[in-house]
């Protein structure tokens, strides 16, 4: 969501992202056996989405070289 001042979307924060994916990673462990199918795809489907955005977030920017 952009910054009402500036119009820009805020900087990744990649620790509380980290977090955040490790207490769901968490909640799927502990739950593990006590969800229906459609709840177990839906936190499936959210960690694996959460992760490969963390993974481009840490990612450092490519640059482009121009010959």
């Amino acid at each position: 969501m952009p910054d009402p001042q500036t119009g820009q979307p805020p900087a990744p924060n990649i620790e509380a992202a980290a977090h955040l994916i490790d207490i769901l990673a968490l909640l799927e462990q502990k739950t593990r056996g006590n969800l229906t199918a459609e709840e177990r795809s839906v936190l499936d489907q959210v960690l694996y989405e959460l992760r490969l955005r963390y993974l481009e977030a840490k990612k450092p920017q490519s640059r482009i070289i121009q010959p």
